[in-house]
């Protein structure tokens, strides 16, 4: 075209403008942009729907307002195409500063632009005013519902994705793959059988089996709900990708089938099929659960072999693999070796060396971690805690309650439970009942079995007697707390507090949980 000199005119360029943006050649692109002389709008919406679809927003701003300098005013599509900009390159302040800019200009405001609206808040994460936006729009299109189903998929609440999606039923409007595949996603998170599987036999009936998103959700969603045979089944009888598999083995893991899982990892290897690093982290997860170095070792060697760069999920997952098979040398070589750290590598060293009772050595880890860029959070207090309980260091774990605070992390029950459980097996009972007496929240059975456990343990029945009564009164339904309280009279020989303890179970039909034996 260059050399027969078509391609000087103004209407050829504009074209080949438009092919070069929609093939994502920036460069190309805008050299040839440069070249055509007279700018129609056309030509000004082609390269800034190319930057915006790319992100590049620094370069869409500038060739948004030299357009107008122009005297070429945007029309709904160059103003959905900067929204769509600001959403991709989650620029949340610039995209509400340019719809406030839309507003005080009165931009055109169609149900394309609408639509780009609602996209943009959906992805940005702003799902109050994206149901501002969808209630102002008088005549919704199947666009806007399917974008507002979608963006609550994503962001929740999944109860409003179910019921936009019913309402949408019943109106008798158009549902598209993505809000099918979010509303199913959000089934399995409510547990909502019934519709999910209702929504499957529509999959059915509809050549929507064969797309590879909705085989993932709906394996998801039997997974998460223990049907493990019809997720493999699913699996079979459809066209699949890495994520399938990877979705399949979740599930497994999720359900305590571990030797399953890393099985589908071997069936997968046997098909040819390349795992990628989330495939990786989920089989060294699984080995790490059966706790078998074995089946971890065989991992860790193939992804050696096969030249996997480690990121750093999948060392932390190699990290808490090699400290849950009770090889804590290699644990702490391979997080060593570590150049980036985030929170979760920090908290699978520390409960590494707290599950095997070296709480001094977690306390270490603790330290340098402090002194990294990386915040502890509750999970890593609790392993911290529990290290300290297990090992008896009472003095650290008080300190390292009080650091809690310092690193703005609210202990939950677990901590308290911990804390409890430390004071009472080191004798420490006054001061483990003032603790549980001025917590913020109210204690459940962990924190008061612990405190009873402790008198028991100690042989403080006066005390225990006090506490079974304060537990009982917390939460009269529990057995254990009456048999408790009955058994501590019984101990002092005080038999008509222990018979009317007992009878207290009666009158109030508290039964005794039968328990079993599998001796």
């Amino acid at each position: 075209m260059v050399k027969s000199g078509f391609g000087c005119s103004q209407f050829v360029l504009s074209s080949i403008l438009s092919m070069y943006s929609k093939c994502g050649n920036l460069g190309e692109a805008y050299l040839c942009f440069c070249e055509v002389v007279d700018k129609d709008l056309f030509s000004w919406t082609s390269i800034i729907g190319m930057y915006a679809r790319c992100g590049f927003m620094k370069e869409c701003i500038r060739m948004f307002w030299e357009m107008q300098a122009g005297e070429i005013f945007p029309d709904d599509i160059v103003v959905s195409c900067m929204l769509l900009g600001f959403a991709n390159s989650m620029n949340v302040y610039e995209g509400k500063a340019f719809h406030g800019l839309m507003m005080r200009r009165n931009y055109v405001f169609n149900h394309i632009v609408q639509n780009a609206l609602l996209s943009m808040y959906c992805k940005f994460g702003c799902i109050t005013l994206a149901e501002k936006l969808f209630d102002r729009v008088h005549e919704k299109n199947k666009e806007s519902w399917n974008t507002m189903i979608l963006g609550y998929g994503r962001v929740g609440p999944e109860t409003k994705c179910v019921e936009l999606f019913r309402e949408m039923q019943n109106l008798g409007i158009e549902f598209d793959t993505n809000s099918l595949v979010s509303v199913i996603s959000s089934c399995s998170q409510l547990g909502a059988t019934h519709l999910g599987l209702s929504l499957h036999c529509y999959v059915v009936k509809n050549p929507l089996l064969h797309n590879v998103s909705v085989t993932n959700v709906l394996i998801d969603m039997y997974g998460k709900s223990g049907n493990l045979t019809i997720a493999w089944r699913i699996l079979l009888g459809t066209k699949r990708d890495i994520v399938t598999w990877n979705t399949l083995m979740s599930s497994y893991s999720h359900n305590g089938h571990f030797t399953e899982a890393i099985a589908l990892f071997e069936k997968m290897i046997s098909e040819n099929l390349k795992p990628n690093l989330a495939t990786l982290a989920i089989v060294i997860s699984a080995c790490s659960h059966l706790a078998s170095i074995e089946k971890g070792e065989r991992i860790n060697h193939y992804i050696k072999e096969g030249g996997f760069i480690l990121n750093v999920s999948l060392t932390a997952a190699l990290v808490d693999m090699y400290a849950k098979c009770g090889q804590l040398e290699k644990s702490r070589i391979l997080f060593n070796s570590m150049k980036e750290r985030d929170v979760v590598s920090w908290n699978v060293m520390i409960s590494g060396y707290g599950m095997h009772g070296d709480a001094r050595s977690a306390i270490e880890i603790f330290e340098q971690m402090e002194k990294s860029n990386v915040k502890p959070n509750e999970l890593t207090f609790l392993a911290l805690l529990s290290a300290c309980a297990h090992a008896g260091l009472v003095k650290e774990g008080k300190y390292l309650f009080i650091r809690m605070q310092h690193n703005s992390v609210k202990p939950n029950l677990k901590h308290y439970a911990c804390m409890v459980d430390l004071l009472g097996r080191s004798g420490n009972l006054q001061e483990a009942e003032a603790l549980v007496l001025s917590m913020p929240i109210s204690p459940d059975g962990g924190i008061w079995g612990a405190l009873l456990s402790a008198c028991r343990l100690h042989n403080d029945i006066e005390m225990g007697v006090r506490i079974a009564e304060l537990a009982i009164e917390s939460d009269p339904e529990n057995d254990g707390y009456h048999i408790m309280l009955s058994n501590l009279y019984s101990s002092i020989g005080r038999w008509e507090e222990a018979e009317s303890a007992r009878e207290m179970m009666k009158e109030r039909g508290v039964g005794k949980i039968a328990s079993w034996s599998a001796v």
